[in-house]
This record gives structure tokens, C-alpha cells and sequence, in this order.
């Protein structure tokens, strides 16, 4: 057993570690491209990726050519993309192209990875696509403060029996970081999502828009509890969450754009079909969603997924004009 003098000078160690010095350690855990590093270092704006789209959310090579598409759409409006995955245990902030094309050709063998298993994934030296929750986690570590996706998981439909409530609300509670989504899956109980999210204090507000998303249509029924209207209102609020130092998210909840929204009663058909199925082949927990958004893709004859790429690529165009107004005002 140490000795109390020994303690004390572990202590005082502890506490003369500046925040500096500990993020810095904790960068040393990750592989940080060159590109997102000098980006990160020099003030440039940055946008975060998941990679869970990549690797579960269409098929090869289509995942390969949406994943470089929005990588590009990212680049064009003054931002660098900082695709994120683990890869043989190294946890990676920016894929280079051998990279992504090694993900998106491995497909659904590569681990969905939630912020709970990114440990497992990096002992085991294991290959992870990161889910909204672990995304959130790596771009904190580095500094990154926009992340695009489609749409972030949510409390899900008869949670009050089964508790299936995704850890991506839990993430943002505690993670301050700006996602950009199209709001909630529409497979998902909107709104109880809605209330987890005010529970977790995360700032919510869609874009051009009183009313929150559906994922693949622009309304919901649920009227928004905030308005942003520009990239420029986006920033001066993350840059205000940031300087308060609260430790909580923001969800910017983009619509999809009008002329890729498929109907939505084709789509909430779609799903209640979906759902049956899942529940007759006792399909739950991290399978449920994949799942889900497959089925209804077959159902609706592929316009789910076309919606779900048109979202993606627009999200990616807002949330880089919110990075580049925000990398301006700080």
C-alpha cells in the first residue's frame, strides 16, 4: 500500500496536470489524419462523420461512392471531412481513401460501435463503424465541434415495455457538439424523443423551420422547440454554448430537401409493416434499427434509401457552412 507522503505526491502530479496536457494524451490514443490535424490546429473548420452509414446503412459499392460524395459536398463548401471509424483497434479521425474503401467493401462485418463498445472494439483490436454516440465521443476528444449525419436514434416505439431508448440522446446530454441530422428516424416515437432530449438539456432547433423533421419527410406533427434560419445563427449559438462551458449538445434538425421527401404515409406504412416483422422475428436492440430501415427500404421500393442519401448529402452542405461561419467567429 502506497504511503500517505507517496499519495500526496501523486496528488499533487494529478493536479498540475494541465487540460492541455490531458488532451493531448488522449489524442495520443487516436490516429488523427494529417489533414484533419493541421486543420484542427490552424482554426479551420471541420465536420465530423459517422461511419455506421458507411458500413451498415446501403450496400457495397453504393456506400463507397454516398460516403466520397459527401466527403466532396464537405470540401466544396470550405470544410474538411473528418470521417471517423476504428480500424484494427486504432480508433481513426479521418479516413483516407484506402481506408474508406477498405470499410465500405467489409461491409456489416465490421462492428456497429456505440459509445459502450468502443472499448471492447479497441482491446480486441477490432474494426468499428461508429454510431452517432461514439462519433460524438472521438471528435470531443480532438476538438471537433460539428458533426453531420442523417438522423440520430431516439426512444423507440413500446419503450415503455422494452426501454430501448438509443444512447445517442444520453451522448448529446453530456457531449457539446453540434449534430446536424434530419432530425429523427421516423421508425422511432418522435415525441417521447423530443422529451428525452429537453430531459437532457440538449438545445434542439430546426432549420427554416417551426416544425421538426421526420427523417424522410419534413414534418412530424411536432412543432420544434427552436428556429435557426442560417449557418450564421447556428454558429453564434454553439460559439454561446461553448463560452458558457455547457457540457451539453445541440441538435440542429435539418428537413429534407422538398423535391427528394418521399410521401409520408407510403413511409409510416412501410414501417408499421416493418415493425410487425421485427417483433414476429424477435429482431431488438443494436439489430433492430438496421433492420427496420432495410425492410422499409424493400417495402417502399427503394425510395427510403434514396431519401436517405438525398438527406445525408444535404445535411453534410448545411452543417459545412455552420462549421466554416463558426471556425469565423472564434
Amino acid at each position: 500500500m502506497a504511503s500517505s507522503s507517496a499519495l500526496s505526491r501523486i496528488s499533487t502530479l494529478q493536479n498540475h496536470i494541465s487540460p492541455l496536457e490531458a488532451n493531448n494524451k488522449l489524442r495520443s490514443l487516436v490516429k488523427i489524419s494529417p489533414e484533419v490535424s493541421d486543420a484542427i490546429s490552424n482554426g479551420r473548420a471541420v465536420v465530423a462523420l459517422e461511419s455506421t452509414i458507411i458500413s451498415h446503412g446501403m450496400p457495397y459499392p453504393q456506400n463507397l461512392q454516398t460516403a466520397k460524395e459527401v466527403e466532396s459536398i464537405v470540401r466544396e463548401n470550405g470544410a474538411i471531412p473528418a470521417t471517423i471509424a476504428i480500424l484494427n483497434g486504432v480508433p481513426c479521425i479521418g479516413l483516407n481513401e484506402e481506408e474508406l474503401e477498405r470499410l465500405a467493401s467489409l461491409g456489416k462485418s465490421v462492428q456497429k460501435t456505440a459509445g459502450r463498445d468502443i472499448a471492447h472494439v479497441v482491446a480486441r483490436r477490432g474494426n468499428g463503424a461508429t454510431t452517432v454516440s461514439a462519433t460524438l465521443f472521438f471528435a470531443s476528444m480532438v476538438g471537433i465541434q460539428v458533426f453531420v449525419t442523417g438522423g440520430i436514434g431516439g426512444v423507440h416505439r413500446h419503450a415503455n415495455h422494452t426501454m430501448d431508448i438509443s444512447s445517442d440522446l444520453t451522448a448529446l446530454g453530456r457531449t457539446p457538439i453540434a449534430v446536424i441530422s434530419a432530425g429523427v428516424k421516423s421508425i422511432l416515437d418522435i415525441p417521447k424523443t423530443l422529451e428525452y432530449l429537453e430531459t437532457q438539456e440538449v438545445y434542439v432547433a430546426a432549420y427554416k423551420s417551426d416544425e421538426f423533421p421526420a427523417f424522410f419527410t419534413e414534418k412530424s406533427g411536432c412543432k420544434a422547440p427552436f428556429r435557426v434560419d442560417s449557418p450564421e445563427d447556428c454558429a453564434r449559438v454553439i460559439d454561446a454554448n461553448m463560452k458558457l462551458n455547457r457540457q451539453a449538445g445541440i441538435l440542429f434538425a435539418v428537413p429534407i430537401p422538398k423535391q427528394h421527401s418521399a410521401a409520408g404515409n407510403i413511409i409510416e406504412s412501410a414501417t408499421q409493416r416493418a415493425l410487425t416483422e421485427a417483433r414476429e422475428q424477435k429482431v431488438t436492440g443494436s439489430a433492430e434499427t438496421p433492420f427496420l430501415l432495410a425492410r422499409v427500404n424493400e417495402l417502399t421500393g427503394g425510395t427510403s434509401l434514396a431519401a436517405n442519401i438525398a438527406l445525408v448529402k444535404n445535411n453534410a452542405l448545411i452543417g459545412s457552412q455552420i462549421a466554416v461561419a463558426l471556425s469565423q467567429l472564434i
